[in-house]
């Protein structure tokens, strides 16, 4: 079973706004075994929107419309849908009522305007899906086969009614088949090198299920995806085949992706076996503290970050000496370890990562070519430093060293 999304509104198709409810109503309808064919985005133009429904019955059984509900005249959604389906517009009451409600409880004037009072103008044909946090309803029309939904596009209200309303009554109205996912995360081998290591496990999956390989910074996510009638069948298989990939690079993964990303697996690890650390940045400016203190339960283990962004503070409060910097560079193997081992011994933790690079688009303090990047680790048992060659973005410098300097992290705990 397909659906297809289309998203209304001059605001998406000129950057203005990210389309944040496509993702959101993908993840809703993947979870009782709908596919998405196509997201479109679309203008508020009649001619426009009319088109995107015309070619979405030809792919989909499900079409979901999100934007274009407001009282204001550039929101034509339900007008357009009268005429897409030759009907007209007939005031709801339940609408009107509750639209009245809304009013009395949070403008400060009882009254409301001709133009708030269109909101409960829908298709007569329309099955009205109460909003209860907004005044724009949604609906249900079903032409034939195929079924036609129309949420407001305010994020908080379209998510409310796509949860509460329109996934338990496409789930009750449809047969659909399960669709299971596993992700596994591996670091430290990119995409080709990782798919030559498993081409014969990946040539004999079953015809049910596909592989993805989604790469980003450092990391690529394996998502094994079954599609099926019997979910435990399903269920099985998934674990058999995430099983046989431990058993080819198990030294490559590093957790199961349910929403988890690497700094929870470090978290977990820390947390577990009672350990704590530090950190010493200064290419990566605070971005490795800052994915660790998001985590809830973090002051089990994090003691504190010294972000040592400029060479003098490497000295005056890491205590580098300046001979060893002039001697090697602030960019180097030498400068990286001895902040991670003073930092380590400042903060009093088990262990430090330390972060020193050149992330460009300037040289700065150091001659080394930008993308070069030291990452070193202090643990109990000494400190070791590796340099990695981050390529020529900023910004991808520095997500590439922060995803790597948890790898390294997670690699060193585990030998504790």
């Amino acid at each position: 079973m397909f659906a297809e999304i289309i998203t209304i509104g001059d605001e998406i198709l000129i950057g203005q706004i990210v389309d944040t409810n496509s993702a959101f109503i993908s993840k809703e309808l993947d979870k009782i075994g709908v596919s998405v064919y196509q997201i479109t985005s679309v203008q508020d133009d009649r001619a426009h929107i009319l088109k995107a429904l015309t070619d979405a019955r030809t792919r989909a059984e499900i079409i979901i419309v999100t934007g274009g509900l407001g009282p204001t005249k550039d929101d034509i959604t339900k007008y357009t849908f009268c005429e897409f389906f030759d009907d007209v517009l007939v005031q709801n009451e339940a609408v009107l009522k509750h639209v009245e409600q809304l009013f009395k409880k949070y403008i400060t004037t009882a009254l409301i305007s001709e133009v708030n009072r269109r909101q409960a103008m829908v298709p007569s044909r329309a099955v009205v899906l109460h909003n209860a946090y907004g005044t724009a309803p949604g609906m249900w029309i079903k032409d034939g086969e195929v079924v036609y939904i129309s949420l407001p596009g305010v994020p908080f209200e379209m998510k409310n009614l796509m949860a509460e309303v329109v996934i338990p009554k496409i789930a009750a109205e449809f047969e659909h088949p399960y669709i299971v996912h596993k992700t596994l995360v591996t670091y430290g081998l990119g995409e080709s090198a990782l798919a030559a290591r498993i081409e014969d496990w990946e040539n004999g999956l079953p015809p049910f299920i596909k592989l993805a390989y989604l790469p980003n910074l450092g990391k690529v996510r394996l998502r094994l995806t079954a599609k099926g009638s019997d979910k435990q069948v399903l269920l099985k298989a998934i674990d058999e085949e995430s099983q046989k990939l431990y058993g080819l690079i198990g030294d490559l993964i590093y957790g199961i992706e349910d929403n988890e990303n690497v700094e929870e697996v470090v978290a977990k690890l820390f947390t577990a076996k009672k350990r704590t650390l530090a950190t010493a940045e200064s290419c990566t400016g605070g971005r490795i503290a800052q994915q660790i203190t998001k985590l809830p339960g973090a002051s089990a283990y994090f003691k504190g970050s010294i972000v040592s962004y400029a060479t003098e503070a490497k000295i005056a409060v890491l205590k580098v000496p300046k001979k060893l910097i002039e001697a090697h560079s602030v960019v180097s193997a030498e400068v990286a370890k001895m902040m991670a081992a003073n930092a380590r011994e400042l903060l009093n933790a088990d262990f430090a990562v330390a972060t020193t690079g050149n992330a460009g688009p300037t040289k700065g303090d150091s001659d080394a070519e930008v993308g070069t990047v030291f990452i070193a680790i202090a643990s109990p048992e000494g400190v070791c430093a590796e340099k990695f060659m981050m390529g020529s973005h900023r910004k991808r410098i520095v997500q590439k060293t922060v995803n790597k300097a948890f790898e390294l992290l997670q690699k060193e705990i585990l030998k504790f």
